[in-house]
């Protein structure tokens, strides 16, 4: 069959042949005809995920959507290794596989499972946000926190305060749900200002895409400006910025400050597969907006390399 192939550890896919997949006991065979590429995606490929596969070759991809053997349109999530999602089949575990909701097509489903996930899962799953809480978004430009805005205020969010430094996508997170912006400026201490002005006001949740400086001054700006000991949960979801921050001790001391990830690890795999069946459902009701281009999964060599962080690439087969 024809996939897009990891055959050197570091490098990029290319498209080949890869060994057809046999179905097992417990297993779902089925035949993909959408997967898109997420920053995951391309971590587990090259090898810098923390779960990235150590045999090699192997077929890249961690989730899509297709039909199993009776025909039914799935969303499924995890392929049994070396199988991935970018190949015309592949095998998942069947409790690892979702049915479709009527209303959603497989472009939308590829593109929007994985960013909204995300967000979903840390607000219902880690920070157990209570309707009419506050929540700071931090790295709201790109495709997985502009689905972050939305799906906050879906889940009961009373205000959304969305930070980035793409000042013209910034502004247009107002008309997704956002009612606060913050630039992303260079100047840290300017920047800590901005974030404890909002932290005066009240902030009960922040979801972080970025790490690096902007959430160093982020735990700062909650420490000092935190009121009376109310819990602030700040939850990291990814690392675009920076892997690593500097983090003084009497942060965590000084404040009612609570520190925690979300991410393969830190929620149980079923739970994560409940939520994103949640999210699916809630999708054809809500009408979340997600800008997506397909591409053939023939020029995943060409289209690997090409960044877009507007609008979310899904790979056609």
């Amino acid at each position: 069959m024809k996939a897009a192939v990891i055959v050197e550890a570091g490098q990029i896919p290319i498209y080949g042949d890869f060994r057809e997949p046999i179905s097992t006991n417990g297993a779902n065979l089925i035949t993909v005809t959408a997967a898109a590429l997420s920053p995951v995606t391309k971590t587990l490929a090259i090898g810098t995920h923390y779960t990235s596969p150590k045999e090699i070759p192997f077929v890249v991809g961690v989730d899509g959507v297709g039909r199993d053997i009776d025909g039914r349109r799935v969303y499924f999530l995890l392929p049994s290794a070396p199988f991935g999602s970018m190949a015309e089949q592949t095998l998942v575990r069947a409790s690892q596989c979702i049915p479709i909701p009527d209303g959603l097509s497989d472009v939308t489903v590829a593109a929007i499972a994985n960013p909204g996930m995300s967000s979903w899962a840390a607000l219902t799953e880690r920070a157990k946000l209570v309707t009419g809480e506050t929540v700071l978004i931090n790295g709201a430009t790109g495709t997985s926190g502009r689905m972050a805005v939305q799906i906050a205020k879906h889940l009961g969010a009373k205000k959304v305060i969305a930070t980035g430094r793409n000042a013209k996508v910034l502004q247009s997170l107002t008309a997704l749900g956002a009612d606060a912006i913050i630039p992303l400026v260079q100047d840290g201490d300017v920047l800590e200002d901005a974030f404890k002005k909002h932290f005066g006001d009240g902030v009960n949740v922040v979801l972080d895409y970025l790490w690096g400086q902007s959430a160093e001054r982020l735990l700062s700006a909650a420490a000092k400006a935190g009121k009376d000991a109310i819990p602030i949960r700040f939850v990291n979801i990814g690392s675009v910025s920076a892997s690593t921050i500097t983090l003084p001790s009497a942060v965590l001391r000084s404040s009612a400050l609570e520190l925690m990830g979300s991410g393969i690890g830190s929620i149980p795999l079923n739970r994560v597969v409940k939520v994103i069946e949640d999210l699916l459902h809630a999708a054809v009701s809500s009408g979340f907006e997600i800008a997506t281009k397909t591409i053939p999964l023939s020029d995943v060599t060409r289209a690997w390399g090409m960044e877009d962080t507007f609008a979310r690439t899904v790979f056609l087969l």
